[in-house]
């Protein structure tokens, strides 16, 4: 059985304010989506980053899908 990236997802009380991180690092989820959204290339944010893998980006990605991935609900 393949991990799933959103294992690279870690979420503790104590760091970045418990915000998503990638790994435990103090790299947050936002930042990394941040930095795409802002146009840098995967190559880029590794190279800015060394502790990053390109798996951790596609986890951020990943686990940006999940979380927005949810039903509306529009009263009548």
């Amino acid at each position: 059985m393949k991990p799933s990236l959103l294992d690279r997802v870690t979420i503790e009380p104590g760091k970045c304010g418990g915000r998503p991180c990638i790994r435990g690092l103090r790299i947050r989820v936002t930042d990394v989506l941040g930095l795409l959204g802002a146009g840098a290339s995967h190559q880029e944010i590794l190279e800015d980053y060394p502790l990053l893998e390109e798996n951790d980006i596609l986890a951020a990605l990943e686990y940006a899908a999940v979380q927005t991935d949810h039903a509306i609900l529009i009263s009548a």
